[in-house]
């Protein structure tokens, strides 16, 4: 995360000026048709972090997680119910790296295993405004995702014996998340920030039972934070 605020940081500070002529007191309003049209199209880039939550049969050694930072891309269409909420459909690309770490192995071959993931999202969301004042506004957004991730490998015959970790191909997610749309002069630029969360376990067990790989793992969820810029 403190890679995402550094980069924050230093987006508020290139646009010092235009963040300063859009929180004046009387601007000059851009855009004041922008949000009264029914359907609004964009896109979005970012960047992402994901991580694991584990829940385990038994109290023993944790599995450590090294995470990554990934990047977003995707399409946006929204449809306004009214003033202060619209309806938000955001299929997107996610690609993420994870390194899941093992105790107790003498060979790093079996102790460390890397992931990597490429999720095809499609986030449905409402996204909730507070009253636009002159050229910016808050929001919140929140809703559910069904994502494919085509790094899974749950059609693999081979399993962690043999050096392949397996997931679930789908997995459900709920999503929660902030950010400020800025109107300039030619387009709406909304950063924001998000959190995801998994509500279906994607852990694909080894074959054997007792494996050191995934014998004491009950369930595993994705959990990630994203933070996108979008423009529409």
């Amino acid at each position: 995360m403190k890679y995402f605020l550094v980069f924050l940081i230093g987006i508020v500070l290139l646009n010092t000026g235009t963040l300063r002529a859009q929180f004046n007191e009387k601007p000059i309003i851009n855009l004041e048709n922008e949000d009264k049209a029914f359907l609004n199209w964009g896109y979005y880039l970012g960047f992402n972090q994901f991580d694991f939550k584990f829940e385990y049969k038994n109290d023993l050694d944790d599995i450590l997680v090294e995470k990554s930072i990934g990047f977003n891309v995707g399409l946006i269409g929204e449809m306004r119910i009214n003033e202060f909420f619209d309806l938000r459909f955001e299929p997107g690309l996610f690609y993420t790296t994870r390194t899941l770490g093992y105790k107790g192995f003498a060979d790093t071959n079996d102790a460390i295993r890397e992931i990597k993931s490429t999720y095809i999202s499609f986030p449905l969301l409402l996204k909730a405004s507070a009253k636009r004042l002159g050229n910016w506004k808050p929001f919140v957004i929140g809703g559910v995702s069904a994502a494919l991730n085509l790094g899974s490998n749950e059609k693999s015959l081979d399993d962690n014996s043999s050096g392949t970790f397996r997931m679930k191909q789908t997995v459900y997610n709920w999503e929660i998340g902030f950010g400020i749309d800025f109107y300039t002069e030619y387009f709406k630029f909304s950063p924001s920030v998000r959190g995801v969360f998994a509500i279906t376990d994607e852990l694909v067990p080894d074959n054997d039972p007792n494996s050191p790989w995934t014998g004491n793992i009950d369930a595993l969820k994705t959990r990630g934070v994203f933070v996108n810029f979008t423009f529409e």
